[in-house]
């Protein structure tokens, strides 16, 4: 620990350095006047003891001892205001140092590539690495107190050693049995954070859930307040077992430090009374050395305690070192080939991604796609089939495995980042959604441009969000985080084109958008995708990923994929005509086969489309047979009214007239 605490002091310095250097400076400044005054007042001490303990009448004595008694209130009046400057110092010094602390692990985990993010092991020392900032903020305090007890201390010590030089041995024995105290239980209690350290977040995530605003209208109904509980209780004591088995160990321990401690101190004050008992040392000395030892004793007992406190806090400190480090190895690169200005495609060359961790099978096998610029390029598929990830190698969020996505001929993977990531804009999914004002909600989408009312206003047109901003209490300004003072809260579907208006408002060159239409009535679900053939007419670039097979249509190009591979591709018209008839047979059950693109499984596309046209079919005689209950009469259904995306009710049986 000692050979380390030049290193831990310096790591602070440097962050309360960079943080505040003129309190830095004042608070350096008073504990180094604090501690020379504590050492000019125990010699102050000493000669008030002199001359009070000297011989002569009693008034002389006093008087002669005046002046010492006046460098001691003096020396305790300069301690005084010096330990109280240094307080102020501190005060000024902790906040501004756990901002610092906490900005410089926030910047370097906000640019990290998103497989760190996703990493079990990476995600564990970001835990333990959110403790770093407050101890760091802890250790500017415990620093503190180190340096004055190490000064007073020296101060103590330099008095020992004038008076006799056998006494500083025996005060450092007093002190080294709680200092392994403090240590020993200061590292188990390390230890086991650690263990702990994502069973703690467990049961935190655990309480959190039960006032989780969302949430909340589940737990209620499913009455699911009592099983959280239940399992939070649970935890919380197992986590209480940890602590009580700490505390045993940490009596244990105290105690055999206690014992030791008692008796190197009556060996040191028997050694001292030895020294008076053969006249090796005066009564006024040795009175001295008493007040001496006592401070030195105090002030090594504090010094260890703070020690302990320091290194407790710096194993924690340590942890944001090591995330830094290990955030820096994997910081998404700044640097990079510039992308085509012109670009004219992006080609998927046989690219093949696993997802980090335990996943065997990979998220895409060998998949060639091209997307030309200015089209709509639909990709559609079950679910797991490797859509979003897809999407995601697309917006430079990973790396493949192998084979490569072109630029125009520049790899994405060793293309510029930051100008691939200027290019594109996401509606994801599950986009998320910010509990901050409808207007930052939308001009987030592209930070550093101009949050102009008209801009946004023009963004909100499109969405079809201008509604929902002016039925909001304060419009743009209001807060869409119910919770809070003013907080206000808006349906999904709202969220949802709140959204659309965010990506509308970035104006990037390739808009990927990932059911953006799944919380929508479907008068503005038609809308989107109006707009959506409106914005590649306009020359931007448009990879739709749906469920909703009606909404490709348009689609310049359509990919099916499925388990990771592409199965299919091709126009609208060109799937719906592959494996024609093996689809339409009786019009009961889809079947597969033919058609495709070589290697490929037809009639996938066609299957599924027809799959959900029958969802939608109107059934004739459901309100004529049974009394107006039941099937139809002959068992037949007009099926081509149903179809989504016709524009003609007379096409009845079958998909193929498209």
């Amino acid at each position: 620990m000692i050979a380390r605490m030049p290193r831990l002091i310096a790591s602070t310095v440097r962050l309360a350095h960079r943080a505040d250097r003129r309190a830095l400076r004042q608070v350096a400044g008073a504990e180094f006047g604090s501690g020379i005054a504590q050492a000019v007042g125990l010699v102050a001490v000493n000669q008030v003891l002199v001359h009070i303990l000297g011989t002569g009448e009693p008034g002389e004595r006093l008087l002669a001892a005046v002046p010492a008694f006046v460098a001691v209130a003096v020396t305790a009046l300069i301690a005084a205001l010096m330990r109280s400057a240094s307080t102020a110092g501190t005060g000024r010094l902790e906040p501004k140092v756990f901002r610092v602390a906490t900005e410089e692990y926030l910047e370097r985990v906000a640019r990290v590539e998103l497989e760190a993010v996703e990493d079990e092991q990476f995600h564990k020392l970001l835990d333990s690495a959110q403790w770093g900032a407050e101890s760091a903020r802890r250790m500017i305090r415990f620093c503190t107190s180190v340096v004055n007890a190490t000064i007073s201390l020296t101060a103590a010590a330099g008095v020992l050693t004038i008076l006799h030089p056998a006494l500083l041995p025996l005060l450092a024995l007093m002190t080294l049995p709680s200092a392994w105290s403090s240590l020993t239980i200061a590292r188990r209690r390390y230890v086991s954070f650690h263990i702990w350290v994502q069973h703690a977040r467990a049961g935190q995530l655990l309480g959190r859930l039960l006032i989780d605003a969302q949430a909340a209208p589940e737990v209620r109904v499913h009455h699911i307040g009592p099983f959280l509980l239940r399992h939070f209780r649970t935890m919380a004591e197992t986590g209480e077992r940890e602590q009580t088995r700490l505390a045993g160990l940490a009596a244990r321990t105290g105690l055999v430090a206690s014992a030791w401690t008692g008796l190197t101190a009556a060996a040191t004050y028997a050694t001292l009374g030895l020294l008076l008992w053969a006249g090796a040392m005066d009564l006024a000395v040795a009175s001295t050395a008493v007040i001496a030892i006592r401070t030195g004793s105090a002030n090594l007992e504090a010094l260890v305690i703070q020690l302990n406190y320091l290194y407790e806090e710096s194993l924690f400190v340590a942890d944001l070192d090591r995330l830094c480090r290990e955030a820096d190895r994997r910081l998404i690169p700044t640097t990079g080939r510039p992308l085509p200005e012109d670009l004219r495609a992006i080609r998927f060359e046989n690219v093949t991604f696993t997802y980090p961790g335990d996943h065997d099978e990979p998220a895409l096998d060998g998949v060639d796609v091209t997307i030309p610029t200015g089209r709509i390029v639909a990709l559609v598929g079950n679910n797991g089939s490797g859509k979003s990830t897809l999407a995601k190698l697309l917006c430079g969020l990973y790396v493949p495995d192998s084979g490569r996505i072109l630029w125009d001929g520049v790899d994405a993977a060793e293309a510029d980042r930051n100008e691939l990531f200027d290019r594109i804009a996401v509606v994801a999914q599950d986009f998320y959604r910010w509990p901050f004002t409808a207007r930052v909600n939308v001009a987030i989408g592209r930070p550093d441009a101009p949050h102009d009312e008209p801009l946004l206003d023009a963004a909100a047109e499109y969405a079809g969000a201008d509604e929902t901003i002016t039925s909001l209490p304060r419009g743009w300004d209001t807060l869409l985080a119910r919770g809070y003072k003013g907080g206000h809260q808006i349906s999904g579907g709202q969220w949802q084109r709140l959204g659309i208006a965010r990506a509308r408002h970035r104006d990037a060159r390739i808009l990927v958008v990932d059911e953006p239409t799944s919380a929508l009535d479907a008068e503005a679900e038609q809308r989107v995708f109006d707009q959506i053939r409106d914005l590649a007419a306009e020359g931007q670039t448009v990879v739709l990923i749906t469920h909703r097979l009606h909404s490709v249509r348009h689609a310049d190009e359509i990919y099916v994929l499925e388990k990771g591979r592409v199965i299919e591709h091709g126009s609208f018209a060109e799937l719906m005509r592959a494996g024609e008839g093996a689809c339409d047979g009786v019009g009961e059950k889809a079947g597969a086969g033919g058609g495709a693109e070589a290697g490929g499984r037809g009639g996938s596309f066609r299957r599924m489309y027809l799959t959900q046209s029958r969802q939608y079919a109107y059934e004739s005689g459901a309100e004529t047979s049974n009394g107006g209950e039941g099937g139809t009469e002959n068992g037949t259904e007009s099926r081509g009214a149903g179809v989504p995306g016709r524009r003609d009710g007379a096409e009845a049986a079958t998909a193929p007239a498209d």
